[in-house]
């Protein structure tokens, strides 16, 4: 047990002893020593530079048509002609899938004679009443008779218009999965039309630029289909709606269906090399067939023997007829629906932002700091306590710190943009302010490779570019400044 305590009290001692050599090692000697002052820290520096900064938003998205539907029957039956070819543009109004519809033309003609007949007996019966023959009830019976042969009459029509299938509006149609024949089911999928000739592109972003996105905002949108072209769509819609799951908002923007523009190489000097032979090979889908053609259909052997319209047999115009549009649907480029896009949003573009290194910010407290390099002269006059407490410079002196608290803006590309605190042309460092603790402290700057820029500490900065060799950014600048102080 003795011995025991004997060595911790061995322990402690050693423990003691070593603390005050470090502490007495640390310390000035002689008054002589406090004089020569502090020793110059080895920092990096640069200076404020002006620049051009983009406000955006990088996204994944999706290209979707701006018209599209998938033609479905409302009634079961077998397709007796096809109007159409696989990808061919049709028009609106054209007959894309007849249905066999022997029965309800024939409820149609039976209609058609029922309304013949009510409207002679209506006629007959006011010649009738007028003369007095026959009693008022008769004729108000009649006339409900014929009201009755009419509403049959557009009964028959009404399902003898949903035997066939009419494009709603110009388009593209897609692969058929029928052929004539076919017995089809109420519902089924039988051909998609597009209007491609102008495409959505829709993605989402952070719910934190919901007040950045607006419409009418111009986007650029990049496919992994066409490398090396560049596309400009415009923002059409925002959803009110921020989806609860992601926390994201929904964007819509319109894409002319275009071949885009090439992609600029080191720094918008010149067209891009590997762009050109994209841009021609989509040219020719472009140009492919000119607005003015007609309608592409099927050949005769799938279309079969032309059948009247319902019109031609005395049944009244459909009201989808009324809403059928016309509009879009000629152009025919190279984009498709359902392509992946990379598109990146643009709220504001900023040609003199003050941008600064990102690792020349110094947080602390809550608030964000840059050290300014700066001459012994501008620093401003402390108060007579803090004279007192002041480092001695050493005489060769030619910059000290001075910590300047900033205001931050856009973060690109490890630039930061600083809306307050510094202007164009200050001197700031950006490797070692962890030795920078109050302002006024000396600065020696050290250039990696080249040793100090200051020619009194020249024998200083030779041994610290040992001991910094293989180090890169701020701990190459500690290691120097550690091994000056040494």
């Amino acid at each position: 047990m003795a011995s025991k305590k004997m060595y911790s009290v061995v322990a402690v001692v050693g423990i003691v002893v070593a603390s005050t050599l470090a502490w007495w090692l640390q310390t000035p000697k002689s008054d002589a020593g406090a004089a020569a002052g502090v020793r110059p820290s080895g920092v990096e520096i640069t200076q404020v530079k002006k620049q051009t900064l983009r406000d955006d938003a990088e996204a994944v998205g999706t290209l979707r048509s701006s018209q599209n539907v998938m033609l479905r029957p409302e009634i079961a039956g077998r397709v007796l002609s096809l109007g159409f070819a696989d990808g061919a543009r049709v028009r609106a109004g054209q007959v894309l899938v007849q249905m066999d519809d022997t029965l309800q033309r024939a409820e149609v003609q039976q209609s058609l004679a029922q309304m013949s007949v009510a409207r002679a007996n209506h006629k007959r019966n006011q010649e009738l009443v007028a003369q007095s023959f026959i009693a008022q009830r008769s004729l108000d019976e009649s006339a409900a008779a014929l009201q009755v042969a009419d509403a049959q009459l557009g009964l028959s029509c009404a399902r003898l218009e949903r035997m066939r299938l009419i494009a709603p509006f110009n388009g593209v149609v897609g692969i058929r999965s029928v052929n004539v024949g076919d017995y089809v089911k109420d519902g089924a999928d039988l051909i998609n039309l597009e209007n491609i000739g102008s495409l959505y592109v829709d993605y989402r972003l952070p719910e934190r630029y919901q007040t950045k996105v607006m419409p009418g905002q111009t986007i650029e949108v990049k496919l992994d289909a066409f490398s090396g072209r560049l596309f400009k769509a415009k923002v059409e819609a925002v959803d009110p709606l921020i989806d609860a799951n992601g926390r994201s908002i929904g964007v819509r923007a319109l894409l002319a269906n275009t071949a885009g523009e090439p992609i600029s190489v080191g720094g918008g000097k010149g067209p891009a090399t590997q762009a050109a032979p994209a841009a021609s090979a989509s040219a020719p889908t472009v140009a492919a067939k000119p607005a003015a053609s007609g309608p592409v259909v099927a050949s005769t052997a799938n279309r079969g023997a032309a059948l009247p319209s319902p019109q031609s047999l005395g049944c009244p115009s459909n009201m989808f007829d009324r809403t059928r549009t016309s509009a879009g649907g000629e152009q025919n480029g190279p984009l498709r629906p359902g392509m992946f896009a990379r598109v990146t949003a643009v709220f504001a573009v900023k040609p003199n932002a003050l941008v600064v290194p990102e690792e020349a910010i110094v947080p602390q407290g809550g608030k964000q700091f840059v050290i300014k390099a700066v001459a012994p002269s501008e620093l401003p006059a402390p108060a007579a306590s803090a004279a007192a407490s002041a480092p001695v410079l050493p005489p060769d002196t030619k910059l000290v710190s001075q910590r300047v608290e900033v205001k931050l803006g856009i973060r690109r590309g490890g630039q930061v943009e600083i809306t307050d605190g510094l202007a164009e042309g200050d001197t700031i460092v950006i490797a070692g302010q962890q030795r920078l603790q109050k302002d006024g402290s000396p600065l020696r700057v050290v250039e990696l490779g080249r040793g100090s820029a200051n020619p009194a500490s020249a024998p200083a900065s030779a041994s610290a570019s040992g001991a910094a060799s293989g180090a890169s950014g701020a701990d190459a600048a500690n290691a120097a400044s550690q091994a000056a102080s040494r």
